[in-house]
């Protein structure tokens, strides 16, 4: 994921969108909002999202209608999402939204600090997995090294093996290494 992703907040009132921005911006990630779950789809589908915080009740695609669509989609079924709701526990939203995959339903008002410290972990390991997907991908399109590196140099010396020749599928094993009967 590209360093700059950014957090998008979904709510439908502008004090919300505000009180959740401003508890997020010691992070200084950059934040973008959204006041209805169309703005939220429209803004995720145009790429760069590294973290989603979404009201469950919001106009047009309602929040868990949104999480059913991203998590459809290829680019953004790994987004983590954070449900924000305001009707207090209700054990059948906790389990629908869990089983669609959201990382966690958290209850208004808000704990500025919990929020960051959730966002923050979410985001960071978020933008690890895709750093990591990255590189898999990458590795996989190289041709493999048949050369020796690093420790296998060192290895490959006390066999015998020249560094600078290609790597012997299996290293003989030299007469005088073998282990002595005793």
């Amino acid at each position: 994921m590209p360093s700059d992703a950014k957090i998008l907040i979904v709510a439908d009132h502008e004090d919300t969108l505000y009180a959740l921005e401003s508890a997020l911006s010691p992070l200084t990630h950059e934040v973008v909002c959204a006041t209805s779950g169309d703005a939220a789809l429209k803004e995720v589908l145009r790429g760069n999202i590294g973290l989603l915080l979404l009201d469950v009740r919001v106009p047009d695609a309602g929040g868990l209608e949104v999480v059913r669509y991203m998590r459809r989609v290829v680019q953004t079924q790994y987004i983590p999402i954070v449900l924000l709701t305001g009707f207090g526990p209700d054990a059948a939203l906790s389990s629908a939204a869990l089983r669609l995959g959201v990382a966690d339903l958290i209850p208004k008002p808000v704990d500025p600090w919990a929020l960051r410290t959730k966002v923050s972990y979410l985001f960071r390991t978020h933008q690890r997995l895709r750093a990591m997907e990255c590189e898999l991908r990458e590795l996989r399109t190289r041709p493999p090294s048949r050369t020796l590196s690093g420790r296998g140099r060192a290895v490959g010396r006390t066999r015998g093996v020249d560094p600078r020749s290609p790597v012997p599928l299996e290293l003989p094993l030299q007469p005088d290494s073998a282990p002595q009967g005793g």
